[in-house]
């Protein structure tokens, strides 16, 4: 609705200035707008008080941050704005939904949360517990509470946010009231979630006595340089594929300079990549479009000829179910109407496809260029785990990639990266990186803690920085791989690394599986099950348990086989089991890196 001259108190240019940016904004725009224009007007009421000479008693506001996060985005985020609020004088408790009694929600006044979406709409394994507890029949009324959701998830997947929105309409229905209103975050937050978080402070600092002005949190010594939004550009070293002739695989070892960068990382951390699309997809895609590869477009506040921002800055690989949405505004093809026939219509579509796909299948379209690329999303980064411990090589990250290659359409399709790094990285090449801290992925902080490490194919990266930082570090606790691929004779990832450390002692014991060699296929999670006993004792002599790997088969099979052993051998009910396991995660002693 227009603002009118009579009904307001500004002037007719002013109110011309109102109707011409407020419909042009987004709902974070508004929100960080809402608390921006609120500090100032509470300062002009305070300098009145003041100027009264009438005493106010200054109120702290006190409040409690939790996050669930399963790579440590959440955590990363929660913690710098815990930081930012202390600094504004608040007393402010940060700790993660796994560690957070949910009776204490009863004691609390002020909530922040902020939660990633793992999966296919799955809490992260932080938070499960917490979640249960609070969508079950033991949950308080919470009509004495104030909270605000940050939801963390990637618009690929069906499932967007779908954590953080749960958690937000739970909050609701037990009574609690919202600070300000929940922000859905895609794979690129910072500026949606400082939006959110300059809101949440706002409406904080408004609720005090005493006005404050906001401050920032101090920098810490030793605070990243080089972040996402400024890579570095790091010397490619090394790019091998460690597969052997014939593989269906091709797995690559990339070693990269980082002389003079003063990165800081762990075991368990990972390097952030920022990709660029192939060349040749965006000459093919600009031209089923029929658009000038040099005519001049706006992308993300930036001018650039249309090819530029097709190779280096929106993703044109992945076809989410929002875009789809979006590009139905732009064509009347008869066909696209059946992507919505049924729930899995658009989904059989989408798998494996891509923006090319749908130019060449549901053309013409009535948008320009400009309003093409306003549909898009930034390209994500890929984060892939760090090889090599820092210890070790002190001027040198090194990664583990797998090639991601596949044919739909009739078309070979690439990944993003991974096909960049095979098919187009040379040894002297830059690519830009930033470090990705896991602070949920860490060795055990009492160096001679058991480790049992799972993985299978490129899950073995961060293994080979475990092994590098112990043997480094002189540490002799027991160490056990269990590690699973295709072929023992062309898949078996830096075997002459393990042989050296089973030599040495620094690895303990190791067990295979490769499921092509034999013709009942073997996986990790029989190496697990053919050496139960020996698993559960090392759990019970206080094992850190870790995988690495893939989601759905993988992690999936492997959780189910640890709790059948955990029942078996310790002769527990299934709900002693859960018991265990609840135990594990909140020591710590199940970590997982999982995707």
């Amino acid at each position: 609705m227009n603002l009118q001259v009579m009904n307001s108190p500004f002037n007719e240019e002013q109110v011309k200035l109102l109707n011409e940016l407020l419909p042009n904004l987004t709902r974070e725009q508004k929100i960080w707008l809402s608390g921006y224009l609120s500090a100032p007007i509470a300062a002009i009421e305070t300098k009145v008080v003041d100027e009264a000479q009438v005493s106010v008693a200054p109120t702290t506001q006190t409040v409690t941050l939790l996050y669930g996060s399963q790579t440590g985005n959440s955590q990363g985020l929660a913690e710098k704005y815990a930081a930012a609020l202390q600094a504004n004088d608040m007393e402010v408790t940060v700790t993660s939904l796994a560690k957070f009694k949910p009776n204490n929600l009863k004691k609390i006044t002020n909530l922040l949360l902020v939660v990633s979406t793992h999966g296919e709409g799955d809490p992260p394994d932080q938070a499960i517990q917490f979640y249960e507890f609070l969508h079950s029949k033991r949950a308080p009324k919470l009509e004495h509470l104030n909270f605000s959701v940050l939801a963390l998830g990637d618009s690929s997947y069906e499932f967007f946010c779908k954590t953080g929105q749960d958690f937000d309409a739970q909050f609701e229905k037990l009574g609690a009231t919202r600070i300000v209103p929940r922000t859905d975050c895609d794979v690129d937050y910072d500026e949606a979630a400082a939006a959110w978080f300059t809101a949440v402070q706002q409406a904080l600092l408004q609720h005090t006595d005493t006005v404050l002005t906001v401050k920032s949190a101090p920098i810490t010594e030793g605070e990243a340089t080089y972040t996402r939004k400024n890579p570095y550009y790091a010397e490619v070293l090394e790019n091998i594929n460690l597969n052997g002739r014939g593989s269906n695989k091709e797995t690559r070892h990339i070693e990269l300079s980082i002389e003079g960068a003063n990165l800081v990382f762990e075991p368990g951390d990972s390097i952030g990549i920022l990709p660029e699309n192939d060349e040749l997809l965006v000459n093919a895609l600009i031209t089923a479009l029929q658009f000038n590869p040099q005519t001049e477009v706006t992308v993300f506040d930036e001018a650039m000829p249309l090819k530029d921002a097709l190779l280096k800055k929106v993703e044109i690989t992945v076809l989410s179910k929002p875009l789809l949405q979006k590009i139905s505004a732009f064509t009347v093809h008869p066909k696209f109407t059946e992507l919505w026939d049924s729930a899995s219509a658009w989904k059989d579509y989408a798998r494996g496809r891509d923006l090319l796909d749908v130019a060449e299948d549901f053309g013409p379209f009535t948008w320009d260029a400009q309003q093409f690329v306003a549909l898009l999303r930034k390209i994500p980064a890929r984060l892939y785990s760090i090889a090599s411990s820092q210890l070790a090589n002190s001027d040198e990250v090194h990664l583990t990639i797998g090639k991601v290659s596949y044919e739909t359409n009739g078309r070979v399709r690439f990944g993003v990266c991974s096909g960049s790094i095979a098919e187009r990285i040379q040894v002297g090449d830059t690519i830009p990186i930033y470090v990705h801290k896991n602070p949920n992925f860490r060795l055990p902080e009492q160096a001679d803690t058991p480790i049992i490490m799972i993985g299978a194919g490129t899950g073995i990266a961060p293994y080979r920085a475990f092994l590098e930082e112990r043997e480094e570090s002189g540490i002799t606790g027991k160490s056990w791989l269990i590690f699973g691929d295709q072929h023992f004779m062309t898949d078996f990832l830096y075997q002459t690394d393990w042989q050296r450390w089973l030599a040495s002692g620094t690895l303990t014991q190791m067990d295979v599986a490769f499921s092509r060699d034999t013709d009942k296929k073997i996986y990790v999670q029989h190496k697990i099950e053919e050496q139960a006993q020996a698993f559960y004792e090392w759990l019970e002599q206080g094992a850190v348990i870790y995988v690495c790997g893939d989601e759905k088969s993988m992690a999936a099979d492997v959780d189910q086989t640890i709790r059948r052993i955990i029942e078996q051998q310790g002769h527990k009910t299934p709900e002693e089991v859960q018991a265990y396991m609840n135990e594990l995660k909140q020591q710590k002693r199940y970590q997982r890196d999982v995707y």
